[in-house]
């Protein structure tokens, strides 16, 4: 599995993406305003793709997954990460964060996630609350409502840069 920055041939991987969870995430794929943030992410580098080993070109193979990252140091975001439904499992979406945090963290804070809420349909079926739990984060306070109305909660875990001690 490669890890690599998203490109502009990338944008219809990332829809692609989001078609597989607006079950549990509502609208996004026909969204101007989902449509704006990846754009916005791919510009400015801080879009990730994870492909197969031998699909690494731009455009190329379906991607296992995708992820948008920010930064506000000393806080840190997961803004988006979708893992392909055949994919989930396979450490891509380990291999994303990993990536992220190797590339865009600076200096000592914390990385942040908004996840499905512990009541929401989606936090067991997709696997999402375990998967940041496996990856050192904690769920910290509720947030906002998703666009669906499901509720949501913020995940947080402490960060360093890579190579600090």
């Amino acid at each position: 599995m490669i890890v690599r920055p998203a490109c502009e041939a990338d944008f219809g991987a990332f829809l692609g993406l989001a078609a597989q969870v607006e079950h549990w995430f509502g609208r996004m794929v026909g969204e101007p305003g989902f449509h704006a943030a990846v754009e916005e992410h791919i510009r400015a580098s801080t879009a990730l793709v994870a492909v197969a080993a031998g699909g690494d070109g731009p455009g190329g193979d379906a991607p296992l997954g995708g992820l948008l990252f920010g930064a506000e140091p000393p806080t840190y975001h997961v803004h988006w990460l979708i893992v392909s439904a055949q994919a989930r499992g396979t450490g891509a979406g380990r291999a994303l964060v990993d990536d992220a945090v190797r590339r865009f963290v600076t200096g000592p804070g914390s990385l942040e996630v908004v996840t499905f809420g512990p009541d929401h349909p989606g936090a067991v079926t997709s696997g999402a609350r375990v998967f940041y739990e496996r990856l050192g984060f904690t769920p910290a306070e509720a947030t906002d409502p998703g666009p669906e109305g499901g509720s949501r909660q913020v995940y947080r875990r402490t960060v360093r840069p890579p190579g600090s001690v």
